[in-house]
């Protein structure tokens, strides 16, 4: 008895220190949950930050309120040109007469001389990086005849983009009581000039050009402060203030960020910086599926084919908090009688994606391809197989 209890104190004696340490190893760390911060306060008129991809909102002030454009007009400017050289109506390299009216232009200038010859090409860099009047003035003439008519282009290619709180006068911006436009309109604009034209929108990154031996820097000072900005437009009038539209490129995800009447050139440039960081510190953004990619097969009843894939009609993104992309939540669902006909791109059901418990984009589910009516006995057969399945289920 004495051997046997000796060595339970013993065994006693051993195992203290090792239970003593298991005592003090620390617990589990609690999940932190996932904080994004409010986003910073903007001084100006308005603001707007979005994804370029997804169409996702981040930051946003008075986005639809009526503003003067100033100098941002020349966005569509050189939307129109673009759209005029891709149509083949002119070149790079065709020649532009300087009429008096371009060249009296108040404002900002790229020095074109009444009378000379200038290439389409440089009258562009004129315009996109000296923002110049009289180079803008001088390709509207140069397309349309007159400035006037050039306006009137320039409002139907905004109304064809859905730009609907906008109208221009002219081809410059100079201030006019119906020239106007919005935060969200000229976000608009800029994606459809980014998706269209991604070569000419280079064009909107170079950072100086000479002409007539005069060097002029853009005014974009974002170029040289943030490598991952590649454009896009300045803009002030002293009505309008200091407005500034940008985008800016981190890895695989892009922004666009509009600041509106501001009180400074500097101001302009700290805001959009601190909406850009903003965007890219706290957000991510991922690709889903492709426009047309088979998510699905659904059964279609009394057609030519028993089975049709459906998909999506344009790409899919999604911008989330950072670090959450493990949360998502893909769900589908699909009308419950599909009959032929059915032509390509009809809505067949949705797809549903949320983000712990949120939905956060819903797209319909189209049919890929077109599917005929079957024969008279294949519907005939079709109509029986449904008839005896809505029985059963019926029973059920």
């Amino acid at each position: 008895m004495q051997t046997l209890k000796s060595r339970l104190i013993l065994l006693f004696l051993l195992l203290t220190p090792l239970l003593s340490q298991a005592n003090q190893q620390p617990l589990p760390a609690p999940a932190i949950p996932h904080v994004v911060p409010s986003a910073p306060k903007i001084s100006g008129t308005s603001h707007l930050l979005i994804d370029f991809n997804s169409g996702k909102v981040l930051a946003q002030k008075e986005p639809n309120s009526r503003i003067e454009p100033a100098s941002l007009t020349k966005i569509m400017t050189g939307y129109v040109v673009i759209n005029e050289l891709t149509n083949g109506n002119m070149s790079m390299d065709e020649m532009v007469t300087i009429s008096k009216k371009a060249w009296k232009m108040p404002g900002s200038k790229m020095f074109i001389e009444v009378g000379k010859q200038v290439s389409v090409r440089d009258l562009i860099k004129g315009m996109v990086i000296q923002s110049g009047n009289d180079a803008s003035v001088a390709l509207a003439e140069h397309i349309a005849g007159s400035e006037e008519v050039f306006a009137q282009l320039m409002n139907k290619y905004a109304k064809n983009l859905g730009m609907e709180n906008t109208h221009f006068m002219n081809a410059t911006g100079l201030p006019h009581p119906d020239h106007y436009t919005s935060a969200h309109d000229l976000a608009i604009l800029t994606k459809a000039l980014i998706t269209k034209f991604p070569e000419e929108y280079k064009w909107y990154s170079d950072k100086k050009f000479t002409f007539n031996g005069i060097t002029q820097y853009n005014r974009n000072k974002l170029l040289w402060q943030d490598p991952t900005v590649d454009g896009l437009k300045t803009g002030h009038t002293e009505s309008a203030g200091f407005c500034l539209v940008s985008s800016a490129k981190r890895d695989d995800m892009r922004l666009i960020s509009i600041v509106l009447g501001t009180n400074s050139m500097e101001k302009r440039i700290q805001e959009t910086q601190k909406l850009l960081n903003y965007g890219f510190r706290f957000f991510e953004t991922h690709p889903l599926y492709k426009a047309n990619q088979r998510l699905n097969d659904v059964r279609v009843w009394e057609g030519s084919k028993d089975i049709l894939g459906v998909g999506l009609q344009q790409d899919l993104y999604v911008t989330i908090p950072r670090g959450q992309y493990k949360n998502l939540q893909i769900e589908s669902s699909i009308e419950p009688d599909i009959v032929a006909p059915i032509e390509t791109n009809q809505p067949l059901g949705q797809l549903h994606v949320s983000l712990n418990g949120e939905v956060i984009s819903e797209q319909p589910l189209v049919a890929l391809s077109n599917v005929e009516e079957g024969s008279f006995f294949k519907k005939l057969m079709d109509q029986i197989k449904r008839t005896f399945s809505s029985l059963f289920s019926f029973l059920d």
